[in-house]
């Protein structure tokens, strides 16, 4: 009886641990900034990705964050028009929440992608790879989930 207690002790510490947040807190002035990239064109990553990318909204708020998704290579296609439904409609709805998605241009000159085959929103950089390093030197975390 007495290792049982012990144990329901130990799941209940870990179940009910809170995040500590650093500082300073997330706000409006001072928002958590993260960059993800879509380099695959595999459809479990992707919603994975976007998935990540909706729960760290979810857990600081919306006016608490700035979130940018970059795709280059492969995963490029996950910003088509028609390429996948589902993908579409999951990235229009974190458009809604001021997600920035970037497509790059290099990637688009390879693989022959036109910038109107992009959904609507979607801003086009020379290199994705060159963003990735750009908004780490400016205060964004790297996420690669």
């Amino acid at each position: 009886m007495k290792k049982i207690l012990i144990l329901l002790f130990i799941i209940y510490s870990f179940v009910s641990a809170e995040t500590e947040l650093a500082e300073p807190k997330p706000s409006m002035e001072n928002p958590r900034k993260f960059v993800f990239p879509i380099t695959k064109w595999d459809r479990d990553e992707i919603h994975h990705i976007l998935g990540a990318a909706n729960n760290v909204i979810k857990f600081y708020g919306v006016d608490n964050t700035e979130v940018v998704i970059v795709a280059y290579s492969q995963g490029i296609k996950a910003l088509l028009k028609h390429r996948d439904s589902k993908i579409r409609k999951r990235i229009e709805a974190l458009m809604t929440y001021d997600v920035e998605f970037i497509a790059c241009h290099n990637t688009m000159d390879t693989l022959k992608i036109k910038e109107n085959q992009l959904m609507d929103n979607v801003e086009v950089v020379t290199a994705g790879i060159v963003e990735l390093i750009e908004r780490q030197l400016r205060g964004y975390i790297y996420i690669r989930p």
